[in-house]
């Protein structure tokens, strides 16, 4: 017999949504969001030639700063308010995040609740507006060595540069939180998520133009359309999937009343980590070379060795950034689940894994399943995420079919339609406490 939740979750339809009058609130108030973020993406920098700065664009298409603007939604190539993107609170974020393992005070916070998290974000904030206003400085010299693109330069150029891109990413943090507490999804996923959809249009007319000069076989074309339904599949397989661990209750009574025991589970996804990890460390390597990518060549000879040592296909980034991603997906998913918390929650109510006692050689179970199952999930990250520099430097196929893309694509999706999902159950709980409440008061 299936349960409550179950006849609710099959009974969700259009119906059911129209009359969820909260949840369209928060819908229309994500597609506003998402809409003035796109609209500020075509917003230039003040004291841009725009017709130097598309010749230089089209030049380093393909390069790290194509990277970084697919994941700026074309702000970037546009030098527009946005150029940034939300990549410098990503970058604080991670900061902060290693120093809550090494800093008591930082470590303190984490431990107070909601204030402490108040607090812990107060402080990623000051670190974006740092970040992001080093890149801004860093960018406005590129450009102005670049020759051309400016059409003033100077100290006037740069100060304004610096203050109109810090302010665009200090909006867009504002609107990303805005968009987690009222609308529906996470707000800074669905800004990069937004980024990268507006840029596939152009992606697939940049591909079908390939094969139409004869670049890209019709054989190619079809190959990667196939991949990429395959690798969809692939990403929502290992995102849904788990390790179940059987939790058993004992026989308990209460009052007068004596209840059977029970069985669960405890399930630990594959990635525990989610998307993170391949923002965090494409955000790491991007983060050094944005100033680079601008200036020509003309920089310092140091920062022309790392840009041509972390240029696409290179060992060394390939090397970087599969490392970044095993890191992060260890780092992340032992900040977000504690193995000593969950042992501790199941003694306290009783419940306990077959096999091991509860407490410590509880946690140690799961600390040591969570391992193991992890490391399958770094792997299936990093060869989804370096997917796209494999077809790049065999067969020239732009970058947005890479699977960092379709990760944060299907993620995003998937996620989204968790919380659309969740938000209809609840309307639908309202909906029968009211019924039996008003069925009670005529009684």
């Amino acid at each position: 017999m299936a349960s409550a939740a179950e006849q609710l979750a099959a009974n969700i339809n259009f119906a059911a949504f129209a009359k969820a009058d909260d949840l369209k609130k928060r819908i229309w108030f994500t597609l506003g969001a998402l809409l003035i973020y796109r609209l500020g993406t075509y917003i230039p920098v003040p004291g841009i030639n725009p017709a130097e700065l598309a010749q230089f664009v089209e030049q380093t298409q393909g390069s790290l700063a194509g990277m970084l603007n697919m994941l700026a939604g074309g702000a970037l190539g546009r030098m527009a308010i946005f150029a940034l993107n939300i990549m410098p609170y990503i970058s604080a974020s991670i900061i902060i995040q290693l120093m809550t393992t090494v800093s008591p005070h930082l470590e303190q916070l984490k431990k107070e609740g909601e204030q402490g998290r108040k607090q812990i974000n107060q402080y990623t904030r000051y670190g974006t507006v740092f970040l992001a206003a080093l890149q801004a400085y860093g960018i406005a010299v590129g450009l102005e060595g670049s020759g051309g693109i400016v059409t003033d330069p100077g100290w006037f150029f740069r100060i304004s540069t610096v203050i109109t891109l810090v302010g665009g990413t200090v909006f867009l943090m504002w609107l990303g939180e805005q968009i987690t507490a009222r609308g529906i999804g996470n707000g800074i996923s669905l800004i990069i998520f937004a980024g990268i959809v507006a840029e596939l249009p152009s992606a697939i007319v940049n591909m079908l133009d390939l094969g139409r000069q004869g670049i890209l076989s019709t054989y190619i074309i079809l190959g990667i359309i196939v991949m990429a339904a395959v690798v969809i599949a692939f990403i929502v397989f290992m995102e849904r999937a788990q390790r179940r661990l059987l939790v058993q209750y004992p026989k308990r009574q209460v009052g007068n009343k004596m209840y059977q025991g029970e069985s669960s589970h405890l399930p630990l996804k594959l990635n525990t980590a989610g998307v993170i990890p391949p923002i965090f460390a494409s955000s790491l390597l991007l983060l050094p070379i944005t100033a680079a990518q601008f200036s020509a060549g003309q920089g310092p000879e140091w920062l022309n060795t790392v840009t041509a040592l972390l240029g696409p296909g290179q060992p060394l980034f390939l090397f970087l950034y599969i490392g970044g991603i095993v890191f992060f997906t260890f780092f992340y998913t032992a900040i977000v689940f504690n193995p000593k918390d969950t042992a501790d929650n199941l003694k306290k109510y009783g419940g306990f894994i077959p096999g091991f006692r509860p407490g410590e050689r509880t946690a140690e179970h799961i600390d040591y399943v969570l391992t193991r199952i992890t490391v399958i999930g770094a792997g299936y990250l990093a060869l989804v995420c370096i997917l796209p520099e494999i077809l790049r430097g065999q067969a020239n196929i732009p970058f947005y079919f890479g699977g960092t893309s379709l990760l944060i694509v299907v993620s995003v999706t998937m996620d989204t339609v968790s919380q659309i999902q969740s938000h209809l159950l609840a309307h639908q709980y309202e909906g029968l406490v009211k019924k039996s409440k008003l069925r009670g008061a005529r009684r």
